[in-house]
């Protein structure tokens, strides 16, 4: 990354280095002083670091310092958490990993999926763990309400462990490329493990399907890493019929939230309302707040 673009690890550093006044930092500023912010020297003495090595950071001749000098430039430039990662993110290196797991959906995301009207949503944790869905979803898949909060996952469905079936989708489906799918899970699941190393949800989930079951271990053992965001499949409602459905996955980024999004695929329109309208009507009636457990 160019750092005459002003975007790259050396202007950035410079760019915090100018804005962080000496007495935020707790130096003194004596009247001869020139610069509004950090001195190189001043920002060196602070990280820990020789003021050669911050000049070649600056002028991008040091373009890979290791993950404690980051740190210690970030604590030293006094950054927030999101300008933090972004400086782990320039150095191409990973941010640190956040402690759990959340199953707490932003408001602005709450918001976009009131507003999805006839589209079947549901909101997954990193850990594929189910955490709401709207009625539609619960028409056209079977509602989870019924079973326990710590047993709705998509990854357990996807790799049951001793012959256990599935719990979160009670019609049968057809998927036009499941073997990337499975990849996919796998692969979240592993970048999961990168932003939450320390979740002991997300760790025990991981060591329950790779020892039970082995269409999880292989992938798991090879380290595989796949990209997997669309897909068509088939849903054999028993009253509607078959139903085909454009599934879409988008990621929510500082939380890792997973939002699956499925819409009727031409043709299919009408018989994906007619199941929204009817599980809204019994929605309605039912407990609302069994979608957020």
């Amino acid at each position: 990354m160019s750092t005459a673009s002003g975007t790259g690890l050396g202007a950035t550093l410079r760019t915090w280095r100018d804005r962080l006044p000496p007495s935020a930092a707790a130096l003194p500023v004596g009247p001869a002083r020139r610069a509004t912010g950090l001195r190189r020297e001043e920002l060196a003495d602070l990280a820990g670091v020789s003021v050669d090595y911050v000049v070649r950071l600056e002028q991008g001749r040091a373009t890979a310092p290791s993950a404690p000098v980051v740190a210690s430039l970030a604590r030293a430039l006094q950054l927030s958490p999101a300008e933090r990662d972004h400086l782990y993110r320039l150095a191409r290196l990973l941010p640190p990993g956040d402690g759990a797991v959340g199953d707490t959906i932003p408001p602005g995301v709450r918001r976009v999926l009131d507003r999805l009207g006839d589209a079947a949503v549901a909101v997954f944790a990193a850990d594929w763990r189910l955490i709401r869905w709207n009625p539609c979803w619960a028409g056209l898949l079977g509602d989870p309400s019924a079973v326990p909060s710590g047993l709705r996952n998509f990854a357990r469905d996807r790799f049951p462990v001793d012959a256990a079936s599935p719990r979160l989708a009670r019609w049968p489906v057809t998927e036009s490329d499941p073997g990337a799918v499975d990849a996919a899970v796998v692969s979240d699941l592993r970048r999961a493990t990168g932003r939450f190393p320390r979740d002991p949800r997300l760790s025990a989930l991981i060591d329950e399907l790779a020892a039970g079951n082995a269409h999880f271990a292989a992938p798991w053992a090879a380290g595989t890493v796949a990209a997997h965001r669309e897909d068509d499949k088939t849903v054999h409602h028993p009253a509607a019929g078959p139903l085909t459905v454009n599934c879409d996955v988008l990621t929510e980024g500082d939380t890792e939230l997973k939002v699956v999004i499925m819409t009727a695929a031409p043709g299919d329109e009408a018989r994906l309302r007619q199941v929204s309208a009817t599980a809204a009507a019994t929605a309605s009636t039912a407990d609302p707040s069994r979608a957020e457990p």
